[in-house]
């Protein structure tokens, strides 16, 4: 497991140091942008972490959010993106239907990115219907690190807000961390394993005939 956190504007500095992964919340709405995120990725970077952005999405106008969260967060290529569903402060959420569309929308926008559903263990259990998750489910359920109580497969849980958002990712090394979060890399290394286990079939069909013509 890989220890993360996530940040808002609320958080005026923290300590990356020894950290695989910083998130920060970038946009919310159509009419919100952090301030800090611009100097809250630069500490994540500089500390060596893979950096992602969120945004908290409200209800309604969906192709404009996914258009103003790419256009204004901080975002470098290959950052890891996803979209905050949960209740708003007006107590009003968005729908499932709303939630899918604004995930395949940043796909659409930002292709070489990942794009995340990050929602509370509530959420995912009462109120999602397709378990879209776009390219991996952030799940939120303040219990044991790396123990959330779901079934889904899940790539980061956050497990507690205290002092600060706390977070593991189900990832073996940061580097395995930071190739996935590339999605060129990810296909590039899915055909390396391609074309080695083509090598080893035609070895091994080789040392076959061989070994027939020898014995005959």
């Amino acid at each position: 497991m890989l220890h993360g956190i996530d940040v808002s504007s609320h958080q005026s500095t923290f300590d990356a140091d020894g950290l695989a992964f910083v998130f920060i919340k970038a946009t919310e709405g159509r009419s919100y942008i952090n301030p800090k995120q611009t100097s809250q990725a630069s500490r994540a970077r500089k500390a060596g972490c893979v950096v992602g952005f969120y945004h908290f999405l409200w209800p309604g106008n969906i192709a404009a959010q996914a258009r103003y969260f790419v256009e204004k967060c901080a975002s470098q290529k290959h950052d890891l993106l996803a979209v905050d569903w949960e209740t708003t402060g007006s107590g009003t959420r968005a729908s499932n239907a709303e939630k899918d569309r604004f995930i395949r929308e940043v796909k659409k926008l930002r292709p070489t990115h990942r794009v995340m559903l990050y929602c509370n263990r509530n959420f995912w259990l009462n109120h999602d219907t397709t378990s879209y998750a776009g390219d991996g489910l952030w799940i939120a359920d303040y219990v044991t690190a790396g123990k959330p109580r779901i079934k889904a497969k899940w790539r980061i849980h956050q497990y507690t807000d205290r002092p600060m958002d706390k977070d593991v990712a189900n990832f073996s090394s940061k580097s395995a961390l930071q190739a996935w979060a590339d999605p060129s890399r990810a296909a590039l290394t899915a055909d390396e394993e391609t074309e080695d286990v083509a090598d080893a079939e035609n070895v091994d069909a080789a040392e076959n005939a061989e070994n027939a013509e020898n014995g005959a």
